[in-house]
This record gives structure tokens, C-alpha cells and sequence, in this order.
């Protein structure tokens, strides 16, 4: 018996220490879980300090910032906003290469023309504009009549290979039996060419606004705009760089809809915007009015329909040897930043 019993108490002795052992190990194993669990909670639960975050807004000739500093839109910005202004899209998406911006509207060529050079960048809005802001133009005087007129002839291209005005020019040669080896392509940023248009130096100079509004009010006359031609839609890019920064990524997200409501501030008060747009540009008040009456009619969230209309312009440009390579309009797009309300 005395043997049985001793054998009864080591028994007992080793089931607890295995109950021990798995009591340990079980409520180890709870601690484990419930860090986890409180590490992802608080991550979750992390947010970013938006005063220490600084966004660079890109621009072409001043058009988005005047409309958001018209409209107030950007005031009490948890962020700090600073802008840089660009003559045309070519030199502003070397600048969001460079890192030097965060963000660049431009026309839907001009972003497939980045695109397609391995610009890194995403669309995170659309804008919508009239087709009627990009045209070519002769000088009045012009023994240049019609599209025609242009073969043999050399048309200046602002701002550079893969615009909204190069666009232009390829389908309304093609309206005319034409093609772009009909006619002599030279490519100059939109100050210079303008210069060399009022001197009387430019055959033909395909361009948008505002130099368009411009060359018309001192004396150009206009072949053919973009009606029926260009969709009339350009975006607003983010760098890859800056979406990818918590910080820059939740800027962006308030700016994207801060700037739409500029716009919407905008319609609402015409008259009012264009005297301030040009105090701020020095432009004559007609011009100003002709300038605003068809750009940037609203921006808003992309659409599909918008997707499906710019893939036919980088189908055309990739016929024609403008872009390098194909480019997939829906890949370029941020479906996060922006979104319907």
C-alpha cells in the first residue's frame, strides 16, 4: 500500500506540474494575443500631426492658385500650403520628378505624356474644362485660310511633345486628309512662342490658355479649337512620393476638396472672380472673362466615362509615336484620395 501510495503522489506531483505548464504557457500565449490586438488597436488608432506637414502645390501660369486664394478656400489649413508656378506642363512634371512638388494639373495628354517617361504619378481628381481652351492660331493678317493652308508650312507646338495643343493638331490634320509629316513640328514653351507670335515671327502656333485668350486679343485668328476635338479634361497628379507619406497623403485628401469647392466658388461668383483673377494676372478684364468662360468648369472626382475618353487619346498618341509606350489610363488612378460625395 505504501508503495502504491508514493506511486499515487509522484502521479499527482507531475500532473501539476504540467498544468503549471500549460496554465503558463496558455496565459503567455493571451498575453501574446493581447499585445498584438493592443498593437494594431493603437495603430489603428495613431494620427498624423498635420502642423508639421508641408504640401507643395504645382501650378500652371497661376490658373488653381488664383481661383483658391480668390476663394479663401485654403484658410485655417491644419498644413502648411506653398505654391510653385509653371509656363506650361513639361517643365512642372520635371518638377514633381524632381520631388520639388507634390502635386501638378495639367491636361490629359500632358499627364500621358509624363506617364508614359515614368513620371511617378497618380490621378487623384479630374477637371473639367471646355475643348474651346486650346486652339491654332495665325496672326490675322495670315495668307494661312483654313487647316489646309498648313501643309508645308511650320506649326509651333506649346508647351511640348504630348500637349493638349499637339493633340489638336494631329486630329485636325487628319480632318483634312493630313498628318503631322505634312507640316513642320517645332515645339517652344508658351512665354517664348508667345513672344515670337506678336513679333510676327510664328507661321502657326498651336497653344491653350491663357496664351491662347491673349494671342487672340492681340490679333490672332483661330483655325480650329478643340470642339469636337479634345475631351476637354485634365487632371490633378500626386507624386507617388508624396501619396505615399502619411503625413503629405492626409494633406492631400483635405486639399483635393478644398480646391473643388474653389471652383465651386468660382461659378458662383463670375464677375467677382474675374476682377480678381485680374489683379492677380494683370490680364484686361476681357480677357480674363474669355479665359475663365471656358477653363476648369468644376473639379471633382474621376469618372469612368473619363477613363475610357483619355485611353482613346493615349491610343492616338501611341499611333502617332508621341508616347513611348502604352499607357494604361486606369492604373494611373488613386481611388482613395477623392472620392463621390
Amino acid at each position: 500500500m505504501n508503495i502504491l501510495q508514493k506511486a499515487l503522489d509522484c502521479a499527482k506531483k507531475n500532473l501539476s506540474k504540467r498544468i503549471l505548464v500549460a496554465s503558463i504557457l496558455t496565459i503567455g500565449t493571451i498575453s501574446i494575443l493581447s499585445g498584438c490586438s493592443e498593437t494594431k488597436e493603437t495603430a489603428g488608432k495613431k494620427t498624423v500631426d498635420l502642423s508639421k506637414v508641408t504640401i507643395v502645390l504645382g501650378d500652371q501660369a497661376g490658373m488653381t492658385k488664383a481661383k483658391v486664394e480668390a476663394s479663401k478656400v485654403l484658410e485655417g489649413t491644419p498644413y502648411k500650403v506653398k505654391w510653385a508656378s509653371f509656363q506650361g506642363a513639361a517643365p512642372l512634371f520635371e518638377a514633381l520628378k524632381a520631388g520639388s512638388v507634390d502635386t501638378a494639373p495639367a491636361g490629359d495628354t500632358p499627364v500621358l505624356a509624363a506617364a508614359a517617361s515614368k513620371v511617378p504619378l497618380k490621378i487623384i481628381a479630374t477637371s473639367v474644362s471646355s475643348p474651346e481652351a486650346v486652339g491654332i492660331l495665325v496672326k490675322k493678317n495670315s495668307s494661312i485660310k483654313s487647316i489646309k493652308d498648313l501643309k508645308g508650312k511650320t506649326v509651333v507646338v506649346s508647351s511640348a511633345k504630348g500637349s493638349i495643343a499637339q493633340y489638336l493638331l494631329i486630329e485636325a490634320l487628319k480632318e483634312e486628309g493630313l498628318s503631322t509629316k505634312d507640316v513642320n513640328v517645332k515645339f517652344v514653351l508658351p512665354t517664348d512662342a508667345a513672344a515670337a507670335f506678336k513679333a510676327g515671327q510664328l507661321e502657326a502656333w498651336a497653344t491653350f490658355d491663357p496664351y491662347l485668350a491673349i494671342a487672340e486679343k492681340n490679333g490672332g485668328r483661330v483655325l480650329r479649337n478643340g470642339k469636337g476635338i479634345n475631351t476637354g479634361l485634365g487632371f490633378i497628379t500626386a507624386s507617388d512620393k508624396a501619396l505615399q507619406d502619411p503625413g503629405k497623403k492626409a494633406a492631400l485628401q483635405d486639399v483635393i476638396k478644398r480646391i473643388s469647392k474653389a471652383w465651386e466658388w468660382e461659378n458662383q461668383n463670375k464677375e467677382k472672380y474675374v476682377k480678381l483673377y485680374s489683379n492677380i494676372t494683370r490680364l484686361p478684364n476681357d480677357v480674363s472673362r474669355t479665359i475663365n468662360g471656358r477653363v476648369n468648369a468644376e473639379v471633382r472626382p474621376f469618372e469612368e466615362k473619363d477613363i475610357r475618353a483619355v485611353q482613346k487619346v493615349a491610343d492616338v498618341f501611341k499611333e502617332e509615336d508621341v508616347l513611348s509606350k502604352e499607357v494604361d489610363v486606369n492604373k494611373l488612378v488613386d481611388k482613395e484620395i477623392f472620392t463621390a460625395k
